[in-house]
């Protein structure tokens, strides 16, 4: 007990750092982050469309065949039109996974309810290798 109390400043710090390291696996567990077989799973099973928000020439060089091609910035104007039933799963594809999760707060701020990152993008896409298409 006296450890605890003269080095209390120390076990703080401890649990801190310790809680910081493990903040990007809780956040990302927490964030809708869905590994590639499971981005697999639900196109198969629940017809999720895929939006693929990289730029133009990430998208030429390969991307997830039945993904549609909507850049981040172009994305809160034009997702309605490309996703209009807001009740199927909607899938989010960048190289990295970076850029989906912040177009994730996009989407579900225009309504849709079923709203997924590709965890780790298609950087992870195509470590599972998984088809990619080229343009």
């Amino acid at each position: 007990m006296k450890f605890i109390v003269d080095n209390w400043m120390l076990i703080v710090i401890a649990l801190t750092s310790g809680g910081l390291l493990l903040w990007p696996m809780i956040k990302g567990s927490a964030g809708g982050g869905l590994g590639a077989a499971e981005v697999v799973t639900l196109m198969n099973r629940e017809k999720a469309i895929v939006v693929d928000v990289c730029e133009q020439g990430e998208y030429d060089a390969g991307h997830i065949g039945a993904a549609r091609h909507l850049p981040l910035a172009e994305l809160e104007a034009r997702l309605p039109e490309v996703a209009k039933n807001k009740a199927l799963p909607l899938v989010l594809v960048c190289a990295s996974g970076m850029r989906s999760s912040r177009a994730v707060s996009v989407a579900r701020k225009l309504g849709y309810e079923k709203v997924f990152s590709l965890r780790g993008g298609m950087n992870a896409w195509k470590e599972a290798n998984l088809p990619v298409s080229k343009t």
